[in-house]
């Protein structure tokens, strides 16, 4: 059930993702600092760039994680599928171990000496 949905591959390669982007974040550092030798509106735009790659990575962690969830909340669904399954099956047994206990053994015949 569980290679139906992939969940193994989804959950992996959505885990990757995370932590790319996490990398992608990271390496983006701290905004920049304003700097007094250069003019304010190119200080302007430099800050208006890094909010843009951090806002833009910072979107992508947000979808690779609900991805993610999603895919494990699939998981957890199909887990929880097998567990019913399993105890429909253990019941069966059960029933079927209770119901050989209760019918009378067959009585072999005497045999004579």
């Amino acid at each position: 059930m569980l290679t139906k949905i992939g969940a193994g591959e989804i959950i992996y390669d959505l885990r990757k993702k995370i932590q790319q982007a996490k990398f992608d974040l990271k390496q983006l550092g701290d905004p920049v600092s304003v700097l007094p030798e250069l003019v304010e509106s190119a200080n302007l735009l430099r800050s208006n760039e890094y909010l843009s790659k951090a806002n833009e990575k910072k979107s992508e962690l947000i979808s690779a994680y609900e991805q993610h969830a999603e895919a494990l909340e699939k998981l957890l669904s199909s887990v929880f599928e097998i567990q019913q399954e399993l105890k429909e099956i253990l019941k069966e047994q059960s029933t079927l171990i209770s119901s050989k206990r209760k019918k009378p053994l067959k009585s072999k015949s005497k045999s004579k000496k």
